[in-house]
């Protein structure tokens, strides 16, 4: 009798088995060293973001505080002590950096119960407000207005608590007894009473 003819595979499957074997340690291999490697790049990425939103969200330098402040168009709002209501506007204004309370303004104008039949306006060229006297230093051309009086003068001070204005410059204009000019003057209560010091000229006449 002659053998059953069945195939031998007994080796053939032995090396199949160990090549499976030998690739599933290469896998192992791979992987133990790609896992440690993709955790870092995952970190480094957390890290960088981390930074970048940092630096993105870091407040901005602060402005030289040397730099003056300049305000356009500024209007301050006020009453004397008698209670009547002043506003004072300008074409712009700079803070002092070394006194915040001192202010230059540019062709600064002051009304006094604007809209009164007794309003009072004064202007110049420039002036200086201080708001913790609350006095108003005007030069250039300054031009008072009013029912009581129209004055010109160089040079003047105007009190908002008082309603005082005064000046030791020449003045010139018309008040309710007539043309005027002298060298040092005061003015109260919006022209209802002025007083006028050294070289006092006038010419007596209706305003």
């Amino acid at each position: 009798m002659s053998a059953p003819d069945f195939p031998i595979s007994g080796p053939r499957g032995g090396n199949d088995g160990a090549q499976r074997w030998r690739n599933r340690s290469r896998m192992i291999r791979t992987l133990r060293l790609a896992l440690p490697i993709g955790i870092g790049l995952i970190f480094l990425g957390l890290a960088g973001a981390i930074a970048y939103n940092t630096f993105a969200s870091a407040p901005a330098p602060a402005v030289d505080s040397d730099e003056p402040i300049r305000l356009m168009n500024p209007r301050f709002v006020g009453r004397d002590e008698k209670g009547r209501a002043f506003v004072l506007t300008a074409v712009s204004a700079i803070r002092d950096t070394k006194d915040y309370q001192r202010v230059a303004l540019d062709r600064p104008s002051l009304v006094l119960d604007e809209g009164s039949p007794d309003e009072m306006r004064i202007g110049s060229q420039s002036g200086t407000y201080h708001e913790g006297e609350r006095k108003l230093d005007l030069t250039g051309g300054v031009r008072l207005s009013g029912v009581r009086a129209t004055f010109k003068t160089e040079g003047s001070q105007f009190d908002t608590k008082t309603g005082e204005l005064a000046g030791s410059g020449a003045i010139q204009g018309v008040g309710s007894l007539g043309e005027i000019t002298a060298k040092s003057y005061a003015i109260y209560g919006k022209g209802d009473r002025m007083v006028f010091k050294g070289g006092v000229h006038g010419r007596l006449g209706k305003k």
